[in-house]
């Protein structure tokens, strides 16, 4: 008998905007991504979990763009003292925001990560989350990108469950690699409080409450600075050698992925959508008359 998932504290979803998820430019797998994710959402409401969702930001006449359609999150949100949003403008969702530090003050140390796309956002923010020694679980399929185009002298088209699994292995032996979302577990962080106003007074309220509280950033007001955002030394000391507190008593979880003895790190892509580099790479059928 397999044994069960530890059950993790935290969910980031990674950029599920409707540029990605909807219309002829959605991932390929949208449907099934909307459906793992809209899952994963409401269990982990139900065990009172850390939900962030990470917004891009991208640059202009991306389908990104702030304030476009294209750019607002396609799930509904529920803001308040366990469900934030947190806007970005790198990959990495860590980078220059309030994400190391919300995960720190809440006391999190396992969390499951899910989103677009696999070998962009979704692996740079699970990279530096390992790195921060939390540990991270990754559903296989409540993650999903493009296909890439073939390219003269160096390969055919690759498809997009390939890329996935491939941004996967390269993630190295620390991630857990599970096959579906339907096993992932919650439970509320120790750091987690008591319902709070902004739980309770009305979607204003919350909004209001969680800007303050967790860091979700109106354009109006520029972004935090790297120093403000960036977890303080003592709260990463914190969390060095915390990993085995939310561990996998039991037995290890049902994973896809080979055990590996090394990480491989490889340059991922900076502030720049995926049909972006699909239109500057020629490839049939790019959104080019957009």
């Amino acid at each position: 008998m397999t044994a069960p998932v530890p059950p993790v504290q935290a969910l980031i979803v990674v950029d599920v905007q409707s540029a990605f998820v909807t219309g002829p430019d959605a991932v390929p797998d949208a449907p099934r991504l909307l459906d793992r994710t809209t899952d994963l959402i409401a269990r982990a409401r139900t065990g009172r979990s850390l939900i962030v969702h990470l917004q891009n930001d991208g640059p202009t006449g991306a389908p990104d763009e702030p304030k476009t359609p294209g750019w607002e999150l396609h799930l509904p949100v529920h803001e308040g003292h366990r469900e934030v949003v947190i806007r970005k403008t790198e990959d990495d969702g860590f980078h220059e925001t309030p994400l190391g530090d919300l995960l720190a003050e809440r006391g999190v140390r396992a969390l499951a990560v899910c989103g677009v796309m696999s070998e962009m956002c979704v692996s740079a923010t699970a990279r530096t989350a390992l790195e921060l020694d939390y540990r991270v679980v990754m559903p296989h399929d409540a993650h999903a990108t493009y296909d890439i185009p073939a390219a003269a002298g160096i390969s055919d088209p690759v498809p997009a469950p390939m890329v996935s699994r491939v941004a996967e292995w390269a993630l190295g032996d620390e991630i857990e690699i599970i096959a579906q979302a339907a096993d992932v577990t919650f439970t509320p962080p120790p750091g987690a409080a008591l319902d709070t106003p902004a739980d309770t007074a009305g979607p204003a309220n919350a909004a209001a409450s969680n800007r303050a509280a967790a860091g979700r950033i109106p354009p109006e007001s520029g972004r935090t600075t790297a120093a403000a955002a960036t977890p303080s030394e003592s709260a990463r000391t914190e969390q060095n050698g915390a990993r085995s507190a939310a561990g996998s008593p039991g037995g290890a979880p049902v994973a896809i992925s080979k055990a590996r003895t090394e990480h491989i790190h490889r340059p991922v892509g900076r502030g720049t959508s995926f049909p972006e580099r699909r239109l500057a790479q020629g490839s049939p059928g790019d959104p080019g008359s957009r």
